[in-house]
């Protein structure tokens, strides 16, 4: 029997067995695995024990492999000869859950409650950021081994304990099993729909440049009363090159920063105009209104294929509660930059630091320290998974897929492409009110049954495209 023939027997085991997939997902949810705090190494270590044994129990050979840091999981699945070899990749560790006072119940106690608009949601940390979504692809492969005794294509499934904390250990990790890491492409479900019925590939990233600068002045804090006026403030400084970083008409005025960034092809901007993303669906909910980004440009390029500079954080003087007239010897910011194609992480990196340096005047130095850098990617249109997985979703969601560029980071895409030649295919069912990193995380009831449904159209489809 063809695997197309295979699959309305496979989705419908999908729908009876929903509310058991929906159980095993709770039982990984109640895991504190929180990477981020060492208290919780234990508990990190029970979920990578857990999804081993429960993704061993679909047939695949399932180990828990130590790193430098949390474990990771390596599982196989290999069919035969011939047949397209997939790498599927997620990650079980999640973010800290501070501010607990926020939460409207315990973050690791997992329910389905309804949403403000209706919608049926599963509220824990981790439900969508990224056990929810890994889970998607798992119990798609469940269905399959269930119905069929097989999976239509070849499956390795990676599975990390670090992103949350920057995977800084799953590169090394990566460069030590080669070897079992082989495939023809790479699977992320770590990304989001268009919108709660609009299925999405994400086909390009934003890379990222994470700088951090010191502007230093005197050898101490000093009384304003005393050498105001004749003492250079640090903060006066730093805060006069910031506000140099932009023109009026939002562009970044580092010399150089432009180079090699292009515009969107035509047809591709004539579809995402078609999208009509807006300054009252975009911005509103947060309580804003006005795009504060290049002017001249769509909403939808500024947040997704256009680069950007942000100021993450400032630092300098008397911070505390009540007055203390001091001028700070020295004052700090955080700055991060959103890379599209075309630009270099280090010549960003060192455009900035050379900006910085120009603008100083006497008696101040500059000190500079990095955080993460990652370079943009852009998959091409055309490759051939690609093609297949936007067919598999839009006849999942009754809806064209939408092809969408991401204004985030995922620097494990560039990490797959760099240590394992690998171009990877990114589907998700995420959705922008999931509240990912804060309080009340959530995942649409909807986004984790149907794609369930939507990987196992796409392991099939995967099945019937030549390699």
């Amino acid at each position: 029997m063809s695997n197309a023939a295979q699959l309305q027997p496979v989705l419908d085991r999908i729908d009876a067995d929903f509310d058991n997939s929906l159980e095993r997902l709770f039982a990984l949810l109640r895991i504190k695995s929180i990477s981020a705090d060492p208290a919780f190494a234990g508990d990190c270590k029970a979920a990578a024990d857990h999804l081993a044994a429960d993704i061993a129990t679909l047939g695949f050979t399932t180990e828990v492999r130590p790193t430098a840091g949390h474990p990771a999981i390596v599982a196989k699945a290999n069919g035969g000869s011939g047949r397209p070899h997939v790498l599927f990749y997620g990650h079980y560790d999640v973010q800290p859950v501070d501010p607990l006072n926020l939460w409207h119940r315990p973050p690791f106690e997992p329910v389905v409650t309804d949403h403000a608009d209706g919608r049926k949601i599963i509220v824990a940390r981790g439900a969508e950021d990224d056990k929810g979504q890994l889970m998607t692809f798992v119990e798609a492969c469940r269905a399959w081994k269930s119905v069929t005794g097989s999976l239509p294509v070849d499956v390795t499934i990676v599975i990390e304990g670090e992103e949350e904390i920057g995977s800084k250990n799953f590169v090394p990790f990566l460069e030590a099993n080669k070897a079992d890491l082989k495939a023809d492409f790479a699977l992320v479900c770590d990304t989001s729909m268009w919108d709660p019925n609009t299925p999405a590939i994400t086909t390009s990233l934003r890379g990222l440049v994470y700088e951090e600068v010191w502007i230093k002045a005197a050898n101490r804090d000093l009384h304003s009363g005393i050498f105001g006026g004749g003492a250079q403030n640090p903060i006066r400084v730093l805060t006069r090159i910031l506000g140099g970083l932009f023109d009026d008409d939002g562009r970044i005025m580092i010399p150089g920063f432009y180079d090699g960034v292009k515009d969107l092809p035509p047809d591709v901007l004539a579809q995402w105009s078609k999208l009509d993303l807006t300054p009252e669906s975009f911005l509103k909910p947060i309580g804003l209104s006005i795009p504060a980004g290049e002017k001249g440009r769509l909403l939808i390029e500024q947040i997704s294929s256009r680069p950007t500079c942000d100021v993450n954080g400032i630092i300098g003087g008397y911070t505390g509660e009540g007055s203390k007239t001091v001028i700070p010897a020295h004052a700090s910011a955080k700055v991060s930059f959103r890379l599209v194609e075309g630009q270099q992480p280090d010549k960003i990196r060192k455009a900035f630091r050379d900006y910085v340096r120009a603008r100083l005047p006497g008696d101040c130095t500059a000190e500079f320290g990095d955080h993460s850098s990652a370079p943009a990617i852009a998959l091409d249109w055309n490759m051939k998974p690609l093609a297949a997985a936007r067919r598999a979703l839009t006849e999942e969601w009754g809806k064209e897929t939408v092809l969408m560029g991401s204004g985030a980071s995922i620097p494990i895409v560039a990490d797959f492409k760099r240590t394992l030649g690998l171009d990877t295919v990114l589907v998700g069912f995420g959705l922008d009110d999931d509240n990912i990193h804060s309080p009340n995380e959530k995942y649409d009831l909807q986004s984790f049954h149907k794609g369930i449904r939507s990987w196992a159209r796409i392991l099939g489809a995967f099945a019937e495209t030549p390699k």
